[in-house]
């Protein structure tokens, strides 16, 4: 596996290969479902890039990119046995080389005002703005992206279609712990009795989709946010929304494509989920 740490670098060698590589942008602390969006790249590109960078534009909370899990030497560890091709390992001052206030704004419209948007004001901007410098240092063929950051994957695909880009973005499903929690970096930061408590989270959503062509989503909807508040998880939103859009639905409508989204805390740690419902 080659590393690099200078765009400047990697477009030199990228600009060598035969055919454009596959990529998986991460911010490290890497677990089963990077490894997975690794393997679908092998399987589908001749060569497979990843890189591990911790975006500072993208937390509207500075607390929580101060507290994001480094684990550097496992990432590379795994990223090799994995049989990743490159690793770009950027700094800060490499991708915001006219610092991090140096931001294009990204014209997103409804999907930046809703649920993430929302909660977290400015942060899809953030991801656009790293990933748009990702992909010119990496020029990708195929872009790989995990179905657990639901809304962020529909930003991705807006980004592509304003840069009015080639490449093809691949959504992939949601990887799991065994009590059904899904797969995050933040899950490194649960304490192990709350990492048990968080599968409550999933549990509810299932719980939802078992049901609800026998009771309405407001009933649903208060039967699981007092389910969670009785697990000591503090919800934040749980939407049921159309899955193309986003637009948020007030009852369950089965002519349409559903999905429930979440996002809770559990202590000072932030979790978001989602369940397609058809």
């Amino acid at each position: 596996m080659y590393i690099f740490k200078k765009t400047s670098e990697l477009q030199q060698y990228v600009k060598t290969l035969t055919s454009k590589p596959g990529f998986v942008p991460t911010m490290g602390a890497l677990h089963q479902g990077h490894i997975s969006l690794i393997h679908q790249s092998k399987q589908e590109n001749d060569l497979t890039v990843c890189s591990v960078f911790i975006n500072p534009t993208q937390f509207n909370d500075p607390k929580d990119f101060d507290k994001y899990p480094i684990t550097l030497a496992a990432d590379i560890e795994k990223l090799l046995n994995a049989g990743t091709d490159i690793l770009f390992l950027p700094s800060v001052e490499e991708m915001y080389p006219d610092g991090i206030q140096a931001q294009t704004n990204y014209p997103l419209g409804f999907i930046d005002t809703v649920l993430e948007g929302k909660f977290r004001p400015g942060h899809f901007q953030g991801v656009c703005t790293i990933v748009h410098k990702l992909l010119d240092a990496v020029t990708p063929a195929n872009l790989y992206m995990g179905e657990k950051d639901f809304q962020q994957c529909m930003v991705i695909k807006k980004l592509l279609s304003i840069l009015d880009s080639k490449i093809a973005l691949h959504t992939c499903a949601t990887l799991r712990e065994s009590n059904g929690l899904a797969m995050s970096s933040r899950n490194e930061r649960l304490l192990a009795e709350d990492r048990l408590r968080a599968g409550a989270i999933f549990e509810n959503l299932m719980m939802i989709k078992s049901i609800m062509k026998v009771q309405s989503f407001q009933s649903l909807q208060e039967k699981a946010l007092h389910a969670l508040i009785d697990k000591q998880i503090a919800p934040e939103y749980l939407l049921l929304c159309e899955a193309d859009t986003l637009v948020e639905l007030p009852d369950f409508d089965f002519e349409k494509k559903m999905a429930l989204l979440i996002a809770a805390k559990i202590g000072n740690v932030r979790l978001i989920d989602n369940l397609r419902l058809n």
